[in-house]
């Protein structure tokens, strides 16, 4: 039997998922009329979200179908460092990610050390990341959300520091985007919902059992 929120999850993901090249090439998907006419006789073109899955009669095969195909290839270690002038122009400005992590953390009640240890990053990269002087992955500011129990909110503004965003045409953007909504931080809950969508790259540790 499937757990309420993993439902709650398949119903938030296809009224979000907009990747609609992925979903128009799934067997069965009935592109739907985008032109019509409208009241005063004049075409009007239909907004391109009722493309997605849940204005789909079989939706729920469909997805399935897309499951099926899902695998997680957001894997890299390729963090790289500030350059010299950036770091320099970083001191000037109001918001960069060391500067706005720390008050972050606080409201999650986590230090930076603490925060790291709910990571698997190198604990010289995480450091790094930290000072100032290595840009974060966003796979890493995804995990620290989550890790964390970040509200949406502060786990956007991080994102926008890094120029970042949480993109609707992307899987593990998605899934993420209803773990924070929704405040769904129970580990076997997250990892849960994580699993259902092959998302197995995110640099979550294992948390200790005391």
């Amino acid at each position: 039997m499937t757990e309420e929120y993993i439902r709650s999850l398949d119903e938030y993901f296809c009224a979000r998922y907009s990747d609609y090249v992925r979903l128009s090439a799934l067997d069965g998907y009935k592109m739907p009329t985008m032109l019509t006419v409208g009241s005063d006789g004049n075409v009007v073109r239909r907004d391109s979200s009722q493309m997605r899955l849940c204005y789909q009669a079989n939706a729920e095969a469909l997805l399935a179908q897309l499951k099926s195909g899902l695998a997680d290839t957001t894997f890299t270690f390729s963090y790289s460092y500030i350059p010299f002038g950036e770091r320099v122009r970083d001191l000037f400005r109001k918001a960069t990610f060391a500067k706005v992590l720390p008050a972050v953390l606080a409201r999650c009640g986590e230090t930076t050390e603490s925060a790291g240890e709910k990571l698997t990053v190198m604990p010289e990269v995480w450091k790094g990341i930290v000072k100032g002087s290595l840009y974060p992955e966003k796979n890493t500011v995804l995990a620290l959300a989550l890790a964390c129990r970040m509200t949406v909110t502060d786990a956007n503004n991080l994102l926008a520091v890094c120029g970042f965003t949480l993109s609707e045409d992307n899987v593990r953007d998605v899934v993420v985007g209803y773990l924070l909504e929704r405040q769904i931080f129970n580990p076997v809950m997250r990892d849960k919902c994580l699993s259902e969508y092959a998302i197995t790259n995110l640099p979550i540790a294992e948390e200790k059992i005391a």
